[in-house]
């Protein structure tokens, strides 16, 4: 039976939205590779006085048909750290999921899923930062706002952890949400477990230096 011409394109666009998505055949940049190139650029970040110009015209018309990142950057929504700045990275280079306190929730992880699986990355950077809100604001305690609260909550086993450590108690939080982070990402049932040399390495931007602490 022919399908009626006023339907034929409500039926393209129904097919066109059934299409699987094609796991990636091989890694985009291996993590080891991707993260030394990393942390050469933000290195440099760190020593510049201004940002580099980037062709960002021939950058478009490369990834107009389609991306290839060399790293996920689970980083915080503060307006003072943007990857793309920090690592020195052009379009395309960079899969950035962002949110308050770098947490992640469903919604992140599948991000996260979606690159490791379908284009090929192979190195996630959980990318605290020094001063950060969100980890304040667990810190301090008392009534925040609902959409606000549910930030706290997954913020607040690292605060209770850096609670026993010795030190500043925002820094250590700081460094503890990093690091559980990363490991909800490393331990998520969603990232196939047959995937070879995925790696995930949490970090510490400090605002004032503009350099990266590693936390392998």
């Amino acid at each position: 039976m022919k399908t009626p011409l006023g339907l034929l394109p409500f039926v393209l666009l129904l097919t066109a939205g059934c299409v699987p998505l094609l796991r990636a055949d091989a890694p985009a940049v291996p993590a080891e590779t991707a993260l030394a190139l990393l942390k050469k650029t933000s290195a440099a970040f760190a020593a510049s006085w201004e940002s580099p110009s980037l062709p960002v015209a021939e950058a478009r018309k490369a990834t107009s048909e389609g991306q290839h990142p060399i790293a996920v950057i689970v980083g915080c929504s503060d307006s003072r750290t943007p990857p793309e700045i920090l690592f020195r990275k052009n379009l395309g280079r960079l899969f950035v999921v962002r949110t308050a306190g770098n947490v992640v929730d469903n919604v992140a992880l599948g991000s996260i899923e979606y690159a490791v699986e379908h284009l090929g990355v192979r190195l996630v950077i959980v990318l605290g930062h020094t001063g950060c809100g969100a980890v304040k604001a667990t810190v301090a305690g008392g009534h925040v706002p609902p959409h606000i609260a549910s930030i706290v909550r997954k913020i607040r086993p690292a605060v209770q952890e850096a609670r026993k450590e010795k030190g500043n108690l925002l820094d250590n939080s700081i460094q503890a949400n990093a690091l559980r982070v990363a490991d909800t990402i490393r331990h998520d049932s969603a990232i196939p477990k047959d995937l070879s040399g995925l790696k995930v390495v949490p970090a510490i931007y400090e605002i004032k230096t503009g350099k990266v602490t590693w936390l392998e």
